[in-house]
């Protein structure tokens, strides 16, 4: 049983930093590798976050099984200290994020991050009944993912606030700045906003005028300390310090990361390997970076240490 209240979860995960464990896996087999992850969320969890999301889109949610999903979700929470959330992923049709929600809690997740639907298109109405439905059937606290195909309006999630207590924040990855605006200008504090733009630290101080006061930092990862270091900059509006973090490690680390499709999650394992915290290989149909590539990644992680 989560020991936080929705209101509780909303509040805690706006005031620190968020990230997105990697999904170990076998080099052999591709199975889940348990006791590495379990290592990797005691290692996370000694810094000060606001949140772990386990399984989400960092950690392979689209490869995992529903069985897998919830042994990792299973997993995270057994090896996170008391205090550490722990969101667990709920995605496709709406009733199968009906049942991702409830294994989440036989977990003992401590909120939802809701996927959106699978493939479809879908109108603002049948995005609204979507979450309704997922929110009615938990007392999780969620918070809803907009990117894709699921790309709500601030009326559309003033409708959903409205009627789900528990709903209680919004990921933008879409990166409207206009839908930003509205929609924190329409919803104010009922909601916390995240960052969820892949490598977020790029627009992370940009967002923060617009209410988004955390992100999902994959690069927390395989260098915490310069994460930590970096949110706290953007959260003492540092402009200095970010930008200085942005030119020397940031940008550079993208221009990687943009070269395949994909590499956002691959880029992430292969600085595991780099710090000497191996995941293991991406699942297809994700491919791992080159052998240059690394090479490249490793270079530029020993000149941020």
């Amino acid at each position: 049983m989560s020991s936080f209240t929705p209101a509780e979860l909303g509040a805690r995960i706006g005031s620190g930093l968020l990230s997105f464990p990697v999904t170990h896996f076998t080099a052999d087999e591709l199975a889940f590798d348990e006791p590495a992850y379990r290592a990797t969320i005691e290692r996370l969890s000694r810094y000060e976050v606001g949140g772990l999301f386990a399984a989400g889109g960092t950690g392979e949610f689209f490869s995992l099984t529903a069985a897998e999903t919830e042994r990792v979700v299973t997993a995270a929470v057994q090896a996170a200290p008391d205090g550490t959330p722990i969101l667990a992923p709920a995605g496709y049709g709406t009733r199968t994020a009906i049942e991702y929600a409830r294994a989440a809690e036989r977990a003992g997740a401590d909120g939802l991050l809701l996927f959106p639907p699978y493939l479809t298109e879908a109108s603002q109405d049948g995005l609204a009944e979507h979450v309704e439905a997922v929110c009615r059937s938990t007392g999780l606290g969620v918070i809803v993912y907009g990117r894709a195909n699921a790309k709500y309006t601030a009326d559309n999630l003033a409708r959903v606030a409205d009627s789900c207590p528990n709903l209680i924040g919004f990921k933008d990855g879409v990166g409207d700045i206009d839908a930003m605006t509205r929609i924190h200008t329409k919803l104010g504090d009922r909601l916390t906003y995240i960052g969820g733009l892949p490598t977020a630290e790029t627009y992370a101080l940009p967002y923060l005028e617009l209410g988004v006061t955390t992100y999902s930092s994959a690069i927390f990862n395989f260098l915490p300390e310069f994460a930590l270091d970096f949110y706290a900059a953007v959260r003492g509006r540092d402009h200095a310090t970010v930008l200085k973090h942005l030119r020397d490690f940031v940008l550079p680390y993208t221009e990687i990361r943009n070269r395949k499709a994909g590499y956002a999650v691959s880029i992430v394992k292969a600085g595991m390997t780099a710090t000497g915290h191996p995941a293991g290989p991406v699942r297809p149909p994700l491919v791992d970076l080159d052998e240059n590539e690394l090479a490249e990644l490793r270079a530029l992680i020993g000149a941020a240490d």
